[in-house]
Formats: C-alpha cells, structure tokens, sequence
C-alpha cells in the first residue's frame, strides 16, 4: 500500500473514531432487521430429524408420537400460532425451544408443521418469522435479565448504550449480533439464559442495550438514529436502504462472506467503491430479491457511471451491489432505480452521498 493511501486509511480511521453514532447508523441502515433472513434456516424435515425426533420419533416422555394421527388431531385443532407459543415456552417434558436453544423461531414453527402434515395433516411451511402472541419489551427484557451483566460489564460484556463497546461488534451487521445472542457465546449462554425468549424479543433486547435513549420501549422498531442525510427512504411501498464501502476494505472479508458475483471482482487501485442496496417490502418487511436494480452515481464536475446492481449475499443478508468508481471529493448523486415485476414503471429514489 503506497504512503499516500496509508495515510488516507488513517485519516478516514480518525473520522470514525471521532463519530461513533455516524459509523452505528451505517451499520443499522446498510444490516437493517430482516424479516425474510430466516428462510435459509433448516426445514421441518431436518429440525426433526436431529432434535425432535429425539422424543417424537418413538414417544417417549410422553411426546405425541410422529405419524400417529389419533395423537396430534386435537393438537392441529389448536392451530399453529399455538402449537408454536407451547414449543417456544416450553410445555411439560419439553423444554423451551425443544431443548435446542440455537434453533430459531420459525425452525420450530416448520418442524411443528412437517409433524402436523406426517400424521395426516395439509399444512403449508412458513417462510417467514414467528410472531407471538404477547411480546416483551427490549426494555423489559434488559431490566429483568441483560442489566445483570450489560449494565456493568460483567466477564467483558458491552455496556448498556456504550457505543465504543457496541461499534466493534456491529461492523458486520446487527443480524449477525443477535444470531450470536440467540445462540450463546463466552461466558453468556444461549439466548442470555431465558430460553422461552423469541428472535423478535433478543432482537429487541439487543437494540434496546446498543442505543437505549432512541429506541421506542413500545417495541422491536428500527434502531432510529436520525441524522441529516439519511441512507433510507422508501418510494412506491419498497424500503430502500443505501451503504457505500471502500473495495479495498472487502478484500479482507472472510472468504463466502458475499456472493461469488462481486467477491471474485473486486477492483484494485483507489477510489473505487462498493455500493449496496437492500430493499424490503414496506407492508411485510421481508427482503425483495425479484428485482431489476439500477444505480446512477454522479457529481457535477467529473459525471459518474450508472451500472445495474448484481443480486448477492452478504453475511446471509440478501442485497444488490456492483462497484463503481468515485474519485472526486465533491457530493454525489446517486440514483437508485428499481423495478420489480407487475410494476407500471421503475420506482426512484436519489441520496446524496460525500466520500
């Protein structure tokens, strides 16, 4: 690395030092809550085979035995939504989230359905999140269990509203904070040792300790850093999140961490950027990976490319993004253009974006 560009990556390191909560809306607007992240979990058929079967294959403990429809008729009665709040909870012999802490909500929810449909029944598998019934607070959850640790730092954990303890654990994204937190790690054990505690409620739990002053306690909103220049907008019912990285900083990313489509390409030299898009269904919130991307980056004096953006996976989050390259200090413009199928025509949005 040459001393010019040397000296440019300490620079830009002083700027981030210097502006943690710039650096935490990067991470909560480009890594935004995922709705349709799950859909990458195991199947029903396979969270069986190696957890509940355990008991259901042959019945003991009592369990409802798999295939035997005189015994799961008047459990399909119930429905699912309360199949599913038994086996996060916990129900008799069976121990919160069928003793497998690790396994996500709706995990359970398929496993419950592929059980269902053995023993006679015509369910159709979830794709999407488990919602309970009645969902605690993050606040709530954090007063009652996290402060216990989180409040003082306990064993080395990051301190309740402590950015400089947060920002480090969030460069990947907070998906992958709350994965950690679902499944233990250290000295905190899987789900901060209450395992009738659902994804949505760690996920809440996890946003509440990173920034207690501007999360909502009415429940799992959107971290909500506001700041001038948004990377977030929403236009024809898609919520459009923007992130800008340098191609040089992906060059050190665990390799599989993205898409073969751009890890492979990663231009050399400097001045060239990775521009990502990630967008959501507005009334649903799950992830739209069915569309046409197109971005436009410019600035006035030097003009600027317009590129379509290629469908990738970064840390199991479903984005678009190509490179681009941008030399000039002056403010861009960047288009985002996306058509999805059935529209009449392209949806837009334009953020300003400065090196």
């Amino acid at each position: 690395m040459s001393r010019e560009a040397r000296s440019e990556n300490r620079s830009s390191n002083r700027v981030w030092r210097r502006s943690p909560v710039v650096l935490l809306v990067f991470v909560a607007l480009c890594f935004p809550p995922v709705a349709g992240a799950q859909n990458t979990d195991r199947s029903g058929e396979q969270v069986v085979a190696s957890v509940c079967g355990a008991c259901h294959a042959t019945g003991v403990k009592s369990a409802p035995r798999i295939g035997d429809e005189k015994a799961w008729a008047p459990l399909a009665a119930r429905g699912l939504s309360s199949l599913t709040e038994s086996a996060l909870k916990g129900i008799r012999n069976m121990p919160a989230h069928g003793g497998n802490q690790g396994l996500s909500d709706v995990e359970i929810e398929r496993a419950i359905v592929h059980m269902v449909n053995l023993a006679g029944g015509k369910w159709i598998a979830p794709v999407g999140g488990v919602t309970p019934a009645v969902q605690r607070k993050g606040k709530q959850i954090v007063d009652a269990q996290c402060a216990k640790c989180h409040q003082t730092g306990v064993t080395g954990a990051p301190k309740i509203g402590n950015l400089t303890d947060w920002i480090p654990r969030l460069k990947f994204g907070i998906d992958l904070v709350v994965r950690s937190a679902i499944n233990g790690h250290g000295p905190m054990p899987a789900r901060g040792g209450v395992p009738d505690l659902t994804d949505l409620e760690i996920r809440a739990a996890v946003q509440y300790m990173i920034n207690p002053v501007t999360v909502s306690v009415a429940g799992p909103a959107p971290i909500e850093v506001r700041v001038a220049d948004s990377n977030y907008k929403i236009t024809n019912g898609i919520e459009v999140y923007l992130g800008v990285v340098t191609a040089e900083s992906l060059r050190d990313r665990p390799k599989g961490s993205m898409g073969s489509a751009t890890q492979g390409s990663i231009p050399t030299g400097k001045d060239y950027y990775h521009i990502s898009v990630s967008l959501f269904d507005r009334k649903t919130r799950t992830a739209i990976s069915d569309a046409q991307v197109e971005v436009k980056a410019v600035e006035p004096v030097m003009g600027g490319d317009t590129k379509k953006l290629v469908l990738e996976t970064v840390d199991q989050i479903r984005s678009y993004g190509n490179y681009f390259r941008m030399a000039s200090n002056n403010p861009y413009t960047i288009t985002v253009t996306v058509q999805r199928p059935g529209m009449a025509r392209p949806a837009e949005v334009k953020f300003d974006y400065k090196r």
